[in-house]
């Protein structure tokens, strides 16, 4: 059994194996982190590499995160109706929406296809 990792209202939280919750204790040192000047933040982030800083092409590649809200908004739904319409969970819609959770990546494509073309969704759904 795999054990899940997520951020709960920015902490870091992860499953235990007999189903309960445990946050995972933040090593970081945020007071030297926050005490940085951008351009020290730059140099560490040049020198990192571990994780080095992507090319002009592979950041064309990268997609945003659909924003569930902005979409719902765009389609001038409420919440009620947006999760009716594209039969998604109202917890889950909220979840999302508040930031507790992030759509999985199946989720992330079908907002994606909702946000590109919701008359499709709406008259595939209704057969």
């Amino acid at each position: 059994m795999n054990i899940t990792v997520e951020r709960i209202n920015g902490i870091t939280m992860q499953v235990m194996f007999d189903g309960t919750w445990q946050p995972i204790e933040d090593k970081a040192d945020w007071t030297r982190l926050y005490a940085m000047t951008e351009e020290e933040i730059e140099v560490a982030a040049m020198a990192d590499e571990e994780n080095p800083l992507l090319t002009e092409a592979e950041l064309k590649k990268l997609r945003r995160v659909p924003n569930p809200k902005e979409i719902r908004k765009r389609l001038h739904m409420t919440q009620q109706q947006f999760a009716a319409q594209f039969e998604l969970p109202l917890g889950t819609l909220r979840d999302w929406e508040q930031g507790v959770r992030e759509p999985d990546s199946a989720a992330k494509c079908y907002l994606r296809v909702i946000a590109k073309n919701s008359q499709a969704v709406i008259q595939a759904l209704n057969g």
